[in-house]
């Protein structure tokens, strides 16, 4: 079982930038970011792999940079740029496989206009 522990979330005006962070309790081999605005579904926005492998999915593309520390068993998702659009609960999500195994709770992103 590995746990999650999300922070970083908040209120930001539109243009602003924001990073999340993500602390896990053990070593895993994908880390991920999605999130779920109201309404929708929840979505990938990035995913790293441990040897540092990123793919980037949707709006937050180009944007937005996932980066991890092995040693911490941290993820990190950096975000630019942000939107009234991008506002969601992002979670934080992890596993040795895909899909992930373990979440966590979410951190609330507000972008104000």
């Amino acid at each position: 079982q590995v746990q999650l522990v999300e922070s970083g979330g908040g209120l930001v005006q539109a243009g602003g930038s924001l990073t999340l962070s993500c602390a896990a309790s053990g070593s895993v081999f994908n880390m991920a970011w999605y999130r779920q605005a109201p309404g929708k579904q929840r979505e990938l926005v990035a995913l790293i792999t441990r040897g540092g492998i990123t793919t980037y999915v949707g709006p937050l593309r180009g944007r937005s940079t996932i980066s991890r520390d092995n040693a911490k068993n941290m993820v990190y998702l950096q975000m630019n740029s942000l939107k009234p659009e991008d506002a969601a609960v992002y979670y934080c999500a992890v596993g040795q496989t895909w899909p992930p195994d373990y979440w966590g709770q979410g951190t609330q992103v507000t972008v104000s206009s």
